[in-house]
């Protein structure tokens, strides 16, 4: 058999030497497992995380060795109505013993009283670098469980950054550890019923958690040059194993279907890899390239995630092309064993042209102009309420209420409003300009003072290096960061006071930064400058690629249509859903009236990765049919109908496995798993089902423009693909 390509010979070489293929697959995994435990993750920090002015802000104040330590608060609150202020005090004065002393503690302040009487609060500040304090507050909660047992008539906590995030961090990795659990028996109960037998149906699980492993492994040697910002792990778990069984999906289902026409196993592996493993390879191009298209997005997270992303695809992809036929070699007896009784028998009675996908192509087949018009009308009025998109970065206020430590930041900002939210101005001149910054910033205070957008007590805190050339200078809010009033102090600030004080001193560099709401603004600032370029860089790499693998044109402009098509419908329905109250019951969260400021961007750029797992196996049926000299509805009828059952099974497992991350408490989570659910439901059925028949139908031939196929003569059959051209049943 000549002609093999890359691709077919690698399948062939693992389909004669399993044991070899997959002994040096094994060894990749744990190798790649080993590295990364031993390089560990690097997470991201606040000055890898830093943007525009709130990011100038943080450098000013370290470059004078004024960036801010790491405080906690003690705080001791009533269960009632009324605190009792001798009861407050003696068990605040018992926390002060239990954490004096304590490793890590630096300095523990004064009490002091809530100005309603409601709370008494004890600051302590910490050793050690701010952005590590999550990890070293666990000790000094411990030490405070004596407190509590001895205090029951009030609440004593400890509260501030480092618990908060702490308790992030955990509710994080329970959720994901339920979401991965889920995962797994939920994706092989969907495989049982593709295949209807156990060993099947392991086979694409396998290879799906194999390739997780290695992402995972890997990640953490790439992290040291990108570091995580937090949802990289996430996404590798998650488009591991969606892709990872997907690709393996369609590889097996082809070489399944090959060994039933009649095929040697060998040489229906080798089919399977010179049709299914072709449109695997195409695939996976595209989903790296438009996860590539994030690197212009100009900030570190995305960066990241991308580069976790094209990891794990990459690493999905070369599993499927290459231990993949190893196992089908080696096991491909065994596959059909041990059969599930009922299921096995409706695998089989649906045989390779399931009447029920027929019937449902009838309507795009037969009219195709209205079925078009219909379809292209819902996805547009489903897009609609994007063109009211709101974005937000994550802020403290986002975060869920059910972490115990923002519960008791709740009581904290309420007994204590100037704790809600603080801008930081920082600000740096040169040496001869030290007693005018003085002058400057007192001016500054003095105008915050006279605003109410800004709290009076305490006042403004002012510190200033030991040079005298710089300043920070903590202007607090009685606001929470979501509101539209910690965005006018923001303003305010920026525009107008900081200016027309320190920013008047000659040579003088400041920015407005320090509080979520600064973070927020210069953070959707940025994706809202950069969307355009990665969108337009994501598309055309995708057209590209399309139109490279297929030799056709207009067979990329219509992948990229469509793929904006579903994308701009589930950015919709993230903005229906998630900007208003009408869902938070069923969904069960809390409604910030707004969208994750990085979703958008990497939800567009997954889902045209995704979306082209099945767009490229079912436009490589429709083109293998039509080259083998069917008419252009046939063709369309016989590659969607022979493609429906496996698309439709890689959808099922696609949504089932984001639609976990819809029960989880983190917004950011839930947003981005009913965002890719909704998204590649519409893309498995409207899309796959009505849009794309109809346009091909439509088009004719003028689909394969500008390659042969375009200008084929349907009375004259094209000549089959090298690897299929042996065999007598055209598919």
């Amino acid at each position: 058999m000549g002609g093999r390509n890359l691709i077919t010979r690698s399948a062939r070489w693992s389909a004669v030497h399993p044991w070899w293929a997959m002994t040096l697959w094994v060894v990749f995994v744990l190798g790649a497992l080993v590295v990364g435990g031993m390089a560990g993750t690097r997470s991201a920090t606040d000055s890898d995380l830093a943007i525009g002015q709130s990011g100038r802000s943080a450098a000013i104040a370290k470059s004078g060795g004024l960036e801010d330590h790491a405080v906690e608060n003690i705080l001791v609150t009533p269960y009632r109505d009324k605190l009792d202020p001798g009861v407050a005090r003696a068990a605040a004065d018992d926390a002060v013993a239990a954490l004096k002393g304590a490793e890590g503690v630096a300095s523990i302040g004064r009490p002091v009283r809530a100005p309603d009487g409601s709370a008494l609060l004890v600051p302590v500040t910490l050793k050690g670098d701010p952005e590590t304090a999550a990890d070293r507050v666990q000790p000094l909660l411990d030490r405070l469980d004596e407190t509590r047992r001895s205090h029951t008539d009030v609440r004593v906590e400890l509260v501030g950054a480092g618990t908060i995030k702490a308790g992030l961090d955990d509710m994080l990795a329970k959720d994901l550890t339920k979401a991965t659990g889920l995962s797994l028996p939920v994706t092989l109960i969907v495989m049982v019923f593709v295949f209807g037998a156990i060993v099947a149906a392991s086979v694409p699980v396998v290879l799906g958690i194999s390739s997780v492993l290695a992402g995972l492994g890997l990640w953490g040697v790439a992290s040291q040059l990108v570091p995580d910002p937090g949802p990289v792990t996430h996404i590798i778990v998650l488009m591991g194993m969606a892709i990872g069984v997907d690709y393996s999906l369609f590889y097996l289902k082809r070489q399944r279907e090959e060994r039933a026409l009649g095929a040697r196993n060998i040489d229906a592996i080798e089919i399977a890899a010179a049709t299914s493993g072709h449109s695997v390879m195409v695939s996976g191009l595209v989903v790296m390239v438009s996860m590539g298209a994030l690197y212009l997005a100009g900030h570190i997270a995305f960066e990241s995630m991308a580069t976790g992303a094209v990891l794990v695809v990459a690493i999905a992809m070369l599993a499927s092309l290459t231990v993949l036929p190893a196992m089908l070699s080696k096991f491909g007896p065994y596959l059909d064993k041990p059969r599930v009784p009922l299921v096995w028998r409706l695998t089989q009675k649906g045989g390779l042209k399931p009447r029920l996908w027929s019937t449902m192509l009838k309507p795009s087949l037969r009219h195709p102009v209205i079925a078009l018009v219909l379809s292209v009308g819902v996805l547009l009025a489903l897009a609609l309420p994007a063109l009211d998109l709101k974005l937000k970065a994550t802020g403290i206020d986002d975060l869920p209420k059910s972490i115990p430590a923002m519960q008791a930041n709740a009581r904290l900002t309420q007994s204590f409003p100037s704790q809600a939210d603080t801008h930081t101005v920082a600000v740096k001149v040169p040496e001869g300009q030290r007693g005018e910054l003085r002058t400057a910033v007192a001016a500054l205070v003095e105008s915050a003072e006279r605003n109410k957008l800004f709290t009076h007590t305490p006042p403004p805190e002012v510190h200033t290096s030991k040079d005298g050339t710089v300043a920070t200078i903590a202007v607090g809010t009685r606001f929470n960061s979501s509101s539209e009033k910690a965005r006018e102090s923001l303003s305010v600030l920026r525009e107008d006071i900081a200016p027309n004080t320190v920013g008047a001193v000659e040579g003088a560099e400041f920015a407005v930064g320090g509080s979520d709401v600064a973070y927020d603004v210069d953070y959707r600032a940025n994706v809202v400058e950069k969307m355009p370029w990665v969108l337009g860089v994501a598309l055309l790499l995708t057209f590209l690629v399309m139109a490279i693998a297929f030799r056709s044109l207009m067979l990329a402009l219509i992948t990229v249509v469509l793929n904006v098509l579903s994308a701009v419908a589930s950015f919709g329905l993230l903005a229906l859903i998630f900007q208003r109250t009408w869902a938070e019951g069923i969904l069960d969260f809390e409604s910030t009236g707004r969208v994750v400021a990085w979703l958008p961007l990497m939800l567009f750029v997954i889902l045209l990765g995704l979306s082209m797992d099945y767009h490229v196996f079912v436009v490589s049926r429709i083109r293998e049919a039509a080259r083998g000299g069917l008419s252009i509805r046939d063709a369309v009828e016989q590659g969607i109908t022979r493609t429906a059952g496996v698309v439709t099974s890689a959808a099922v497992v696609m949504v089932c496995v984001f639609a976990l991350l819809a029960s989880l408490n983190f917004i950011e989570m839930k947003q981005m798993g009913v965002g890719m659910a909704c998204a590649v439901f519409l893309d498995a059925t409207l899309i796959r089902i009505v849009v794309l028949p109809a346009v091909v139908t439509l088009l004719g031939w003028k689909t394969w423009w500008p390659s042969r196929l375009a200008h084929q003569d349907e009375s004259k059959p094209a000549r089959l693909p090298a690897a299929v051209e042996e065999r007598t049943t055209v598919y």
